[in-house]
């Protein structure tokens, strides 16, 4: 579990070069929550793995969380930035969105690894809100497209709906 990080404590990368894409990846990681944890998982059939992501937020926070993210969608088609071991460069596409909580997007994000390895980074992404709760899903592969089990995503949310208060 990570509480909020104090407001001075800022990013430890550059921000990104498209500034209307960065609610992709601050909503998915919980950023301005009251609340939020991380699981990862190793899949027997993909070393890469995935993970899910919990946040919770005050009143109408996630709401407006999630509007914001699917602004972002919108207009955000691709992006650069640098990470752990450099620059990269995003390309992001939308998908049909699992009918789940009370609001789903779902969003590619394909990476290519340069020369030396010709296949792509892809990571598949999931973001759903359910009350004042939003849980980020995301499958990350190489060369292939593989997806979060949508059945284990279709049980997280209804557990997470049927445990908040009305």
């Amino acid at each position: 579990m990570q509480e909020p990080q104090p407001q001075a404590s800022g990013r430890s990368f550059p921000p990104i070069s498209v500034p209307a894409c960065q609610p992709l990846i601050d909503i998915r990681n919980g950023e301005r929550s009251s609340a939020h944890v991380f699981q990862r998982f190793n899949w027997k059939k993909n070393i890469m793995g995935g993970s899910s992501m919990l946040a919770s937020y005050e009143k109408d926070k996630a709401e407006q969380r999630f509007a914001e993210l699917k602004k972002a969608l919108a207009t955000c088609q691709s992006y650069e930035g640098e990470g752990y071991v450099g620059p990269f460069k995003v390309k992001v596409t939308t998908e049909t969105p699992p009918q789940v909580g009370e609001e789903a997007v779902a969003f590619w994000e394909t990476i290519p690894m340069g020369p030396e390895q010709p296949e792509a980074r892809n990571e598949q992404f999931i973001v759903v809100r359910t009350g004042n709760t939003i849980a980020a899903f995301s499958e990350l592969s190489v060369g292939a497209r593989l997806s979060f089990p949508a059945e284990l995503i279709s049980r997280q949310v209804e557990r997470l709906h049927n445990a908040q208060q009305p």
